[in-house]
């Protein structure tokens, strides 16, 4: 394998981070803007319904989404731990293998998107006046899933090898693509919310064939050859034994997210909006906890592979303590100015309340969300991905299930849904410090 100045291995540490970790979040954040530019556009241009329609697709989107992109973090641990190794012919299979895994789950979720997409929406008691359009939109986004399953897929090995920025390229030209496509589809050729879910559609096909080329040509161990495209036992079980984890993980939370959704679906569309603005705008918050997520995994990956052991102690640190500061003063920042955030998502005033609401009841509240995420991605990248699906499984999933089907049966109170966040943040927060407290690295057992 030829030398790659990108490791994680050499260098100052906190540097290597920073420097993997910007990419990312900038990528990130354009990634972000392929669901906000569809709000944004769809709810100053067509009206509250439709913009009803387009957030309450959410919750769904990322229940389904999520559990196939936990393989993709799977492959790119696995993949991470052969760099790390220096192991070529690890490396290639191990690509390989993730290859073949991606196309057969991206099938699998087209399928289950396009064909059981009203009678999901059904389940989650999605507004009558909203539903037609939400299925619609639903039905073209998932048309295109096997292009965002490949695409995480094959972005994860190239972040793998430490390389954040041709991520980072990538996503920034698909997503000025969906803008472009968003204003062309919605204020020229006036199709509605189809015309948000098609642009989305052609800029995520996009991105996957801009990252396949580069994984096509370059001369790196990463490279993908046709001819080489089999599955390899070992590598496939080693990646369903992160993966999974992790996609059960992101699973249990987005579920709960569409138990909380339907809720919320009972107080109307103007709940609906508002708290779908919310958490767009709220989740490019999170793009900080994303990033420095994935650098923690991928940093403590390659290093626990190159046998770097206490340099893997010093990166959990460092990314676990500088992203809480970080998210905790955005979350200020979000709290002071929510109606203004709100605003640029509709200027009906109760769509503004029920947004505002729920932004100043998390916000301050943020840098438990950021250390639970950290330490999520802290516990895959040290060979426990079991941790966080329990953790995940008990706090964001059967906690929230269970106050909203005792409390939420006899109090209906849009304030419920506001408090159950910041709540299950931190009781996920106190449980975590006690399991990365006994974590250990290394042949020396040192603790973490």
């Amino acid at each position: 394998m030829k030398k790659n100045d990108n490791l994680l291995t050499t260098g100052d540490y906190r540097q290597k981070i920073i420097r993997f970790m910007l990419p990312i979040l900038i990528g990130q954040l354009f990634q972000q803007l392929y669901n906000t530019a569809d709000a944004l556009i769809v709810g100053n241009f067509l009206n509250s319904g439709a913009l009803a329609a387009v957030t309450s697709t959410s919750s769904l989107v990322y229940l389904i989404i999520g559990f196939c992109l936990g393989f993709a973090s799977g492959a790119g641990v696995v993949v991470s731990r052969h760099v790390g190794e220096n192991n070529a012919e690890q490396i290639s299979k191990a690509v390989h293998t993730a290859v073949l895994l991606g196309i057969g789950i991206g099938i699998l979720t087209t399928v289950l998107g396009v064909f059981f997409a009203d009678d999901m929406l059904k389940l989650m008691r999605t507004p009558a006046d909203v539903i037609d359009q939400a299925v619609l939109y639903l039905r073209i986004y998932f048309s295109g899933s096997l292009a965002v399953v490949m695409y995480n897929m094959l972005v994860g090995i190239v972040q793998s090898t430490g390389d954040s920025r041709h991520p980072l390229y990538y996503l920034a030209a698909s997503s000025v693509l969906n803008i472009i496509l968003d204003i062309l589809f919605i204020s020229r050729l006036h199709m509605g919310v189809e015309g948000a879910a098609l642009a989305t559609v052609i800029s995520q096909i996009t991105a996957m064939l801009l990252v396949l080329r580069q994984l096509l040509q370059t001369e790196d161990a990463v490279r993908i050859r046709f001819s080489k495209l089999r599955m390899d036992g070992e590598n496939l079980r080693a990646i369903i034994r992160y993966g999974l984890p992790t996609a059960l993980q992101d699973c249990v939370i987005d579920f709960s997210n569409i138990l909380i959704q339907s809720y919320i679906n009972s107080f109307g569309y103007a709940a609906v909006a508002g708290i779908g603005a919310s958490t767009r705008a709220e989740g490019f918050a999170f793009l900080l906890i994303t990033a420095f997520s994935i650098a923690a995994t991928t940093f403590i990956s390659q290093n626990i592979g190159a046998g770097q052991y206490d340099r893997a102690r010093q990166g959990m640190r460092f990314t676990l303590i500088t992203s809480v500061t970080v998210i905790e003063l955005i979350g200020i920042v979000m709290t002071i100015n929510a109606p203004t955030i709100i605003r640029a998502f509709s200027l009906d005033p109760d769509v503004i309340r029920y947004g505002t609401g729920r932004m100043r009841c998390c916000g301050l509240f943020y840098c438990f969300v950021g250390f639970s995420h950290v330490a999520s991605a802290v516990m895959r990248g040290a060979g426990r991905p079991n941790v966080p699906l329990i953790v995940m499984l008990v706090c964001w999933c059967a906690v929230r299930v269970a106050v909203l089907m005792t409390v939420g049966q006899v109090i209906h109170d849009i304030r419920l849904v506001y408090m159950i966040y910041p709540f299950t943040w931190m009781l996920s927060s106190i449980i975590y410090i006690f399991f990365l407290r006994s974590t250990r690295i290394g042949p020396s057992q040192a603790a973490l």
